[in-house]
């Protein structure tokens, strides 16, 4: 899989290659730079390179090359972590690194914005189904992701999966992110994605689902971001709502997006 663009692009191997659900990634280098290999077996993977080649470096890792399934990236090298600073104590500024780099990849841009974003509504289309067949908290997810799905505000090319694994230390370059999707909408959809994490890869060093974490960094968001409280907040009962829909159609728990929709929801009925 990696040979041709090992030839091609004049790569050499720096690792052992990484095998993911979605991509196989392998650490090369070109000239003595460290550069990493992804090659896309999912169409969301694919789609991602192009975003990393549309910000061009600016809040997410360069993309040197893009060329069907394959993107030739930066490769972070620096050693700090966001999920090792919010479960030792740091939460607080890992929260304020992720904000200042959506921020970053939410700068104007004069160029236009790649072909074939995927619009909000057709990525919550899961959403609705599941509500009808489970009921409970993912109806009111539901109903307050269709009420901002029709309002429409503030729409920019999206990040789409925001948290503390996919905002790396580049070293130098400071921290950037990784891993696109390749959407469109309302930017505080980017900013709700922070809220269950690390949690979702990690449920035995819980986070996110403690409320005085959750307030916190309820505070620590609108304040970096401009939004209106209570419009983060309906966002962030969708989004855990859409990702509760997700896991439950793959048959996995979602306890994690159940406690952050349930603080959000409270927060909201105050």
């Amino acid at each position: 899989m990696f040979s041709p663009y090992l030839d091609r692009w004049r790569l050499s191997p720096d690792g052992t290659a990484i095998v993911t659900p979605r991509a196989r990634l392998l650490p090369v280098r070109r000239d003595g730079q460290p550069l990493m290999l992804k090659i896309a077996t999912d169409p969301e993977e694919r789609f991602g390179g192009i975003l990393l080649e549309w910000w061009g470096g600016e809040g997410a890792a360069r993309a040197v090359e893009v060329e069907g399934d394959a993107v030739l990236m930066e490769r972070a090298m620096g050693k700090r972590s966001l999920t090792a600073y919010a479960q030792n104590g740091r939460d607080d500024e890992a929260t304020e690194v992720l904000c200042a780099v959506i921020a970053g990849l939410h700068a104007p841009r004069t160029k236009p914005w790649p072909d074939g974003l995927v619009i909000m509504p057709v990525w919550f289309e899961a959403l609705e189904p599941m509500a009808r067949s489970h009921g409970g908290w993912l109806r009111r997810a539901a109903e307050e992701a269709r009420a901002l799905l029709a309002e429409g505000v503030d729409e920019r090319p999206l990040h789409g999966d925001i948290h503390h694994d996919n905002v790396l230390d580049f070293g130098e370059r400071g921290w950037l992110a990784i891993d696109p999707k390749h959407l469109r909408g309302d930017r505080a959809f980017d900013y709700a994605n922070l809220f269950c994490n690390p949690d979702m890869d990690f449920p035995d060093k819980p986070v996110a689902v403690r409320r005085e974490r959750f307030e916190r960094r309820l505070d620590i968001v609108v304040e970096h971001s401009g939004l209106e409280r209570r419009r983060l907040l309906r966002w962030i009962l969708a989004w855990t709502g859409l990702s509760a829909a997700w896991l439950i159609q793959d048959g996995d728990p979602a306890e994690v997006d159940t406690r952050v929709g349930a603080m959000a929801m409270a927060e909201l009925d105050r």
